[in-house]
């Protein structure tokens, strides 16, 4: 995947460079003919692409495979057609992605269900990026091959607003509003004679939007899900066009104990797969397993295939019930190759 920072061995230096009643087959045909649009685009053309970076712990630990899951506030990442059976009444949480290179990702999400979900599901997300501050140089002609001339901080966040409502008892949709930011800061355009600099600001926003579905098949708790992430118009720095990183998913995912009639609440396994249609890499199949113990304990681990970097992802996750609130505390771990670091994902929730 390109990014539109280029780094420098360990000094740091970087260069600039219509109805309510919408049907199953109808949404569905959407969906697939969004997926094969992705392929007239080239790969690796995509920016932004901080959203491609998965921020919930227990979703990462299992692969990122978790659009059939059924989930709370932090759907909004993934499906926003999970949350439309959200047990609680109000769902929050707040979590941080030590991400490759000294990054950190931050994030939140609240959902909430008014009368008791008779209208739906709404909630609110946000996310947002710390690159640090960062040397800037320039080329030039000396035994280096750049010049510092200071440091930049670049920004990059998000905030939206998302709706889901299960329409039957089988069939789910959800849907995101987002706005979507990014600021790389003033870039050097020209030195001028007199030594100064000629700057131009390297700042763009957009709206995007999500998609997406959870079909219950009614065969224990066997369910499909599809969704379509960032959708938008084109951007454009300078003369460089780009399209946020559209992608399209399938998953399927079961409870696979309800095959011996086991009650959920004392132990369950979920096994679940996904197949990713990323308009910037190539495609990707996921799957991941979780067990959890009494609602308590879950023990998490997936593997990604199709990916260069990173693969294999593990994690837990802890849960209590105290005095009717429902607080938990997960973490994720992926290792990584080619001298990055492991990243960690650490959240925390609180449910009533």
């Amino acid at each position: 995947m390109k990014t539109r920072i280029e780094i420098k061995n360990k000094n740091r230096h970087f260069h600039r460079v219509t109805s309510w009643k919408i049907t199953a087959s109808s949404l569905v045909l959407l969906m697939l003919l969004a997926g094969n649009s992705f392929g007239q685009q080239k790969l690796a053309q995509s920016g932004f692409d901080f959203l491609n970076v998965a921020t919930d712990p227990r979703a990462e630990a299992i692969g990122e495979a978790v659009t059939s899951l059924e989930g709370a506030s932090t759907s909004m990442f993934f499906n926003t057609a999970s949350m439309a059976r959200l047990q609680n009444d109000l769902s929050l949480s707040v979590g941080q992605v030590d991400w490759i290179a000294g990054i950190r990702h931050f994030y939140g999400s609240v959902a909430i269900k008014p009368f008791g979900g008779e209208y739906g599901v709404i909630g609110l997300n946000f996310r947002s990026v710390n690159y640090g501050s960062l040397d800037e140089t320039i080329i030039a002609n000396n035994a280096d091959g750049y010049l510092d001339i200071g440091s930049f901080s670049p920004t990059a966040y998000s905030f939206g607003i998302g709706y889901a409502k299960a329409i039957s008892d089988k069939f789910a949709v959800g849907g995101d509003i987002n706005y979507v930011n990014q600021n790389l800061g003033s870039s050097i355009t020209n030195i001028n004679t007199d030594g100064s600099y000629t700057t131009s600001t390297s700042k763009l926003n957009v709206i995007s939007f999500d998609f997406g579905m959870i079909y219950n098949t009614g065969f224990k708790s066997l369910a499909f899900g599809m969704d379509i992430r960032n959708f938008s118009r084109q951007l454009k720095y300078v003369s460089e066009s780009f399209d946020l990183p559209l992608i399209f998913n399938l998953g399927v995912s079961m409870n696979v104990l309800d095959m011996w009639n086991i009650d959920s609440r004392s132990q369950s396994l979920i096994i679940t797969a996904g197949a990713t249609h990323p308009r910037d890499y190539p495609e990707q199949v996921n799957v991941g397993a979780e067990y959890t113990f009494m609602q308590m304990i879950s023990l998490r681990g997936g593997y990604m295939f199709n990916n260069d970097v990173y693969g294999v992802a593990a994690g837990v996750g802890l849960h209590k019930d105290i005095g009717g609130i429902n607080l938990g505390i997960d973490y994720s771990w992926t290792p990584f190759t080619g001298g990055f670091s492991d990243v960690q994902r650490l959240s925390f929730e609180v449910a009533y």
